[in-house]
């Protein structure tokens, strides 16, 4: 009976040490999975945080890119109307105004056209928001030689696709001539509502 009794406790004592290591294992088991677990979180985590910022990296690049285009754009329409304004053989090229329009307000109009084009495309980069623009050329607009080349030009905007930004702001612009027009104050800087942003 005695070696019964020391044999049970010998194995109660051998299978509390098993239940023992193996709660330790598997405590330990648990914690080296919640590690892993964590680790792949935090790799996780730090994946999208670096396809974020890959991502606002590329856009960034993208908007820089499309800003030099425009610049370039810009440069060469202004290359373009220089020659046709600094030598009358090149003008009829690209006048399509009426032909009954003495050749100086002509080539007035081109310069005119230079200035609305660096008006356009200062707010397409970015430089000017629709309420600066809409400012600038209601300026313009009190030169009698623009308002004319605005008039002229009216058949070459009723081009442009209705839903184009540069057809919307020529509709805009349309409104601020009439609102000039219509306006009674010599204060022509208080004239109409620009738009905001």
């Amino acid at each position: 009976m005695v070696t019964r009794k020391f044999t049970a406790g010998r194995f109660g004592s051998a299978a509390g040490l098993l239940l023992t290591a193996a709660g330790m294992t598997l405590a330990a088991w648990q914690r080296r999975l919640e590690a892993e677990r964590s680790e792949a979180e935090r790799s996780a985590a730090e994946r999208s945080e670096a396809e974020r910022l890959q991502a606002k990296r590329v856009e960034r690049e993208e908007v820089a890119s499309l800003r030099q285009a425009l610049a370039h754009q810009q440069r060469m329409h202004w290359e373009l109307l220089t020659k046709a304004i600094d030598d009358p053989s090149l003008a009829p090229v690209i006048d399509t105004y009426d032909k009954g329009i003495p050749a100086e307000k002509r080539r007035q109009f081109l310069y005119a056209n230079a200035w609305y084009a660096y008006m356009y495309h200062s707010h397409r980069a970015g430089l000017l928001d629709r309420e600066e623009l809409y400012r600038h050329m209601r300026e313009l607009l009190q030169s009698q030689v623009f308002r004319d080349y605005w008039e002229a030009s009216r058949h070459m905007r009723a081009t442009l696709n209705e839903s184009s930004e540069e057809a919307q702001l020529g509709l805009m612009i349309d409104g601020l001539v009439q609102e000039l027009d219509d306006a009674e104050t010599d204060e022509w800087w208080v004239v109409g509502n620009p738009p905001t942003g």
